[in-house]
């Protein structure tokens, strides 16, 4: 059997380039992404970098030095961004014959018996043309025997130009060179705070964790490090997942554009959110029964007295439907609402999921079974509104949703919307 080998591949400031993909003017200009709200910067070009933009800056902060700079900041285009990854992703299944999606801007493939084949570097190489040439997004590869070292080899591949892009770990001499030069808490899953146990013990480097006794560190930590150690040895311990593991919860929440101190506006907005969870939980082909409702004011202002809860109810049968879920959450919000307030945040949150057609009711309840017209309801809007944008809508989430987040930077929607499309003069 041959030994496992992975690639991870990352796109390079993926935000960013996403804005930049669409204008030319901006390809050496310094780029930021700003937050919900504009509030934070989430997202840097390399030009920005250089420039000393940190991550998770409030904008007021470095509201000078962006027009110093003649930095270009966009609100989040959120839709644009998922479009581009899965485009990205669409391009990487046809390159590898397994890879699994392990975040908006990343994928392992599996790349083992390849090297039977091709090289792996010049493999990765090609990934990168690929990418590059199809979506006009630059990607970096990290390859390795184990998920760990792929990421470590992917950091490399990112942090010195002289990789061309692709790192091979494959080679044991390679990889204890690597992990001699990396800080421990570069490595995957290893935190803040084990980082500080760690460097207790004497461990500061990515190479003593990997020469760490597993055991030992087993003892001291959990079975999780432990794996890492193994994994950091070039013992692959984390299978490369086809399918994503369903969701256990599902939160629906945004920080509000202006407070809201109106019932209505405040119906508006969570009647919203439960229309994008429910929507979720039908992709997730997953059924719900647990509903909760939170709100609160802001916990950062002097204006603003402080008051923070929620409210959650059982269903008597799970359920996708969204006007199932609408109803209940109308009657929670009745509940925890207080007048008097300026609420800052809302949201839901779906839990306790069932498969369609599995759960088991109580001996004397009244099984209840959803009608086939409400699931074919449920689909229409759900094809209808991925389609066309937000066609169809219940009449709750209002029209105008003055609450909505601010988003004043926000770019076209290049490629969900024919109104939008860029023109080529």
């Amino acid at each position: 059997m041959s030994p496992s080998v992975f690639a991870l591949v990352d796109c390079n400031n993926f935000y960013a380039s996403c804005e930049k993909l669409f204008r030319p003017d901006l390809a050496d200009k310094p780029v930021v992404v700003l937050s919900n709200n504009d509030g934070c910067i989430i997202a840097r070009s390399k030009e920005a970098k250089k420039l000393g933009i940190k991550m998770g800056l409030p904008v007021f902060q470095v509201r000078d030095l962006l027009q110093q700079h003649q930095i270009v900041a966009f609100s989040s285009n959120y839709a644009l961004y998922a479009d581009m990854s899965q485009r990205v992703m669409s391009t990487l299944e046809n390159l590898a014959p397994r890879v699994e999606v392990y975040s908006i801007d990343e994928a392992f493939l599996d790349l083992t018996g390849l090297a039977y084949c091709e090289g792996l570097t010049e493999f990765g190489q090609h990934v990168r043309r690929t990418v590059q040439k199809d979506i006009g997004i630059t990607v970096c590869v990290g390859i390795a025997p184990s998920k760990t070292l792929a990421k470590l080899a992917n950091h490399a591949a990112k942090t010195w130009a002289k990789t061309g892009g692709v790192v091979d770990l494959t080679g044991k001499e390679r990889q204890r060179k690597l992990l001699a030069l990396l800080p421990v808490n570069e490595v995957w899953g290893i935190g803040g705070k084990l980082t500080k146990r760690l460097e207790q013990l004497g461990i500061t480097t990515a190479l003593q964790l990997a020469d760490a006794a597993p055991d030992y560190i087993r003892q001291h930590f959990s079975v999780v490090v432990e794996r890492t150690v193994r994994e950091l040895n070039g013992e692959s311990c984390i299978a490369l997942e086809d399918v994503a593991p369903t969701k256990k919860q599902i939160i629906s929440s945004r920080a509000f554009g202006e407070r809201i101190s109106d019932k209505q506006q405040m119906r508006e907005a969570i009647s919203e959110y439960i229309s994008r969870a429910c929507k979720k939980l039908r992709q997730e082909q997953q059924q719900a029964k647990y509903l909760t409702v939170f709100l609160r004011t802001s916990p950062f202002s002097d204006k603003d007295a402080p008051y923070s809860a929620s409210k959650s109810c059982e269903l008597e049968s799970p359920s996708s439907d969204t006007r199932v879920f609408l109803a209940s959450a109308m009657r929670l919000l009745d509940s925890l609402w207080l007048n008097g307030y300026r609420y800052a945040k809302a949201g839901v949150m779906l839990a306790d999921f069932y498969d369609p057609g599995v759960h088991q009711p109580g001996l004397f309840d009244e099984p209840i079974v959803q009608k086939e017209s409400d699931q074919k309801l449920m689909q229409l809007m759900d094809t209808l509104n991925s389609k066309h944008g937000k066609t169809l809508w219940f009449a709750s989430q209002g029209t105008t949703q003055q609450w909505g987040m601010k988003r004043e930077l926000l770019s076209p929607a290049y490629t969900t919307n024919w109104k939008e499309l860029p023109l080529v003069k």
